[in-house]
């Protein structure tokens, strides 16, 4: 029985028979290759941000692999699949390599059905659905068309508008930024807008043609894998209480007149300066409620009693950003602002906030939050009606 079963085939097979396994091998390979296809292209979309990785690169990976994997398995299950003889043989036409198809199919079939699941919410939709909930929680929202406005009502930076997340919201016009811009200046706020280019790329053009200036800045989120940055000696979280807390919420307001990361001469009495001219403004009331309410943790750089650079993370569910990372003039090249950075980063991880965010204030500042294992995911946008309204608010 087993030398017949591992003889050559002898006879002839008719042509019907060939074709219908040629048709039949042509549609496996398209039910099975042309989904594969759309699915691996999927999955690498979704999970690439969490690599490092760009989609087209993370694909290119996987497909290489799975090639270079294939090369050297197919010779060698062709081989056993070859020399296997079932025992079923002298009795059915289940031919030496059934055992081997079967068991192909059986392993196959989870992974084709792990492919075909739905893959978690991509990054940026993510960070679409932050941006329209961190303001509603001290802002009110007039929608304008394409765009939502928030209002801040009670002390702080202002808010801003941005692409409407209705999933009836037309695509972004000049006429609804130009209506927003009108609302703004009738409310006294600065005209300012904020998107993520990759997720609505036709924002720029309306915005622009409505005479505002963009300003575009690298978009980042943290590896998870990414080890916890060490404590600074000189930064610690605040609490509601800490006596610095005044400091660091004055300090933003005179980093971010002195736009760039170069050393300059603001320093200790300007900051004393700020403090005085914000005594009665609110702020420290309001941002102690939010302390309390777990809405913002602020860390801070201090020395011999002054705060020295800052920063907040704003924790939204599973999602927080960095922002308002700001060093004083005199204070920069020290390596304070990565600090602080730092310190919020831990503190969102020991939190159990998985995603965590910035914008970058430019290039050279996103490669020194590459040392915090951030990776760059989109473009950051902030338009407004001067240079100035462009700025990022996260830089040392």
């Amino acid at each position: 029985m087993t030398a017949g079963a591992l003889r050559e085939p002898a006879d002839r097979v008719g042509r019907g028979w060939t074709t219908a396994l040629s048709l039949a091998n042509g549609a496996i390979r398209v039910g099975w290759y042309g989904p594969l296809q759309i699915l691996l292209a999927t999955q690498s979309e979704h999970f690439a941000p969490g690599t490092g990785l760009s989609k087209e690169t993370l694909l290119a990976w996987v497909t290489g692999v799975g090639a270079m994997v294939s090369l050297a398995a197919n010779p060698l299950f062709g081989a056993l699949s070859d020399r296997t003889v079932s025992r079923f043989s002298g009795r059915c036409s289940c031919g030496r390599s059934r055992r081997w198809t079967d068991g192909h199919a059986v392993a196959c079939a989870p992974m084709t059905a792990a492919d075909a699941l739905p893959p978690p919410p991509a990054l940026l939709d993510r960070l679409e659905r932050y941006y329209d909930t961190v303001p509603r929680a001290a802002a009110r929202v007039e929608e304008f068309g394409s765009l939502t406005l928030f209002v801040r009502e009670g002390p702080g930076w202002p808010y801003y508008a941005r692409p409407a997340l209705r999933p009836d919201a037309p695509p972004p016009s000049t006429r609804d930024v130009r209506e927003v811009c009108a609302r703004q200046r009738e409310l006294g706020l600065p005209e300012a807008f904020e998107w993520v280019a990759e997720t609505t790329p036709g924002m720029r053009a309306a915005v622009e043609a409505a005479g505002l200036r963009v300003g575009a800045y690298p978009l980042m989120a943290r590896d998870a894998s990414a080890p916890v940055p060490a404590p600074h000696p000189l930064v610690r979280v605040l609490d509601a209480q800490d006596p610095f807390l005044a400091g660091a919420l004055a300090l933003p307001h005179v980093a971010f007149a002195y736009p760039g990361t170069t050393v300059g001469p603001a320093g200790a009495a300007e900051l004393t300066a700020e403090l005085t001219a914000r005594a009665a403004d609110g702020s420290v009331p309001d941002f102690q409620d939010r302390i309390r309410a777990g809405r913002t943790v602020l860390a801070a750089a201090v020395e011999n009693g002054v705060v020295l650079s800052s920063g907040m993370h704003l924790p939204v569910g599973d999602v927080s950003e960095i922002a308002g990372v700001g060093t004083l003039p005199a204070a920069r090249r020290r390596g304070l602002g990565l600090a602080v950075t730092g310190a919020l980063v831990a503190d969102a991880v020991a939190s159990g906030v998985p995603t965590v965010f910035l914008s970058a204030g430019d290039d050279d500042v996103a490669r020194i939050y590459a040392r915090l294992g951030f990776r760059p995911v989109g473009t950051a946008l902030i338009a407004g009606a001067s240079p100035a309204a462009t700025s990022s608010p996260s830089g040392d």
